[in-house]
């Protein structure tokens, strides 16, 4: 199978190539580093492997379709990192254009490619709901009203243009995704190292969160399935709030979870990141649970166990 991976270097976006390509299918990472059109093989990945593709994200088809032709589906990553800066008007911008110019173009060479993909996965996330307390969120739950809410209403509609291509769409609403090497839990657990960890904020807001590999196996298992069509929560079955979080991050770690950081601190730090980090998300995974999706990590102590080792 050959597959276009935009966002392909990142934390997600690396491991999932990996898993296809130790499969022995064809990877084709879309890539600024290398000039539109040219492409590089990356040694160590076996045949086909992992190829580096050059390209502009810039909202027009430049030379994707030739690139698109005749591969199986693709899986749209690319944006700028949410947590990268605070975020002032122009890093909102930034934030904003990264995303939505990178699937505008992806969109756009669809519609051009004699034989195009016929599935395109593309990512947004559980920030789609906003603050939502102890609501229960399935895929159909309305959106929220604030800045990362507003953002993924805007990259969801852009990615539901690929069905005018006759594309299956589907919009990745990815929860926290944990693991010890990368992303947001190895920030969180720098405080629990030097004794320091705790809850932020109250405490009571739910997070929802999944498993690295879990969330690989999904995606994967969302484009060999042809049933799974729109929204999706990419996140655990069972969310759990920002104390149980901390208490089971402590336990895993042999540390106490006893320091909370106040609202007001992380305001303070965090800017209006602040209000992310402590927006309450109950999402439940209601598509993949409907359509049979089995989770290796359902429970947050069975997560940190598979992460941290037995404790």
């Amino acid at each position: 199978m050959k597959v276009i991976v935009a966002g392909g270097g990142g934390f997600l976006g690396s491991a999932l190539c990996w898993a296809w390509a130790e499969e022995e299918h064809d990877v084709r990472v879309l890539t600024r580093a290398l000039p539109p059109g040219q492409a590089q093989h990356e040694s160590g990945t076996g045949k086909p492997g992992i190829t580096r593709v050059g390209w502009n994200p810039d909202g027009q088809a430049g030379t994707l379709p030739n690139e698109l032709q005749d591969a199986a589906a693709i899986v749209n990553l690319a944006g700028e990192s949410i947590d990268g800066g605070r975020w002032s008007a122009a890093r909102k911008q930034a934030l904003r254009d990264s995303r939505l110019r990178a699937t505008r173009s992806l969109v756009e060479a669809l519609g051009r490619t004699p034989a195009p993909p016929r599935t395109f996965v593309s990512a947004s996330g559980a920030g789609y709901y906003g603050d939502r307390g102890a609501e229960t969120l399935s895929e159909n739950a309305a959106p929220g009203d604030d800045f990362l809410a507003h953002l993924c209403v805007e990259w969801e509609a852009e990615a539901q243009r690929a069905a005018g291509a006759g594309a299956r769409v589907v919009c990745l609403r990815t929860g926290l995704v944990l693991e010890k090497s990368g992303g947001a839990l190895a920030a969180m657990m720098r405080p629990f190292r030097f004794f320091a960890g705790g809850r932020m904020g109250s405490g009571r807001q739910y997070m929802p969160w999944i498993h690295r590999l879990d969330w690989i196996e999904m995606v994967r298992w969302i484009v060999d399935t042809p049933a799974i069509a729109g929204p999706v929560n990419v996140t655990a079955p069972h969310p759990v709030t920002n104390a149980e979080f901390a208490r089971a991050l402590g336990h895993a770690m042999r540390r106490p979870a006893l320091l909370p950081a106040p609202r007001i601190a992380l305001r303070v730090a965090l800017g209006e990141m602040a209000d992310a980090v402590l927006a309450s998300q109950r999402a439940i995974p209601a598509v993949p649970l409907a359509h049979g999706y089995h989770f290796r990590y359902p429970e947050i102590d069975i997560a940190f166990r598979g992460i941290f080792g037995e404790t």
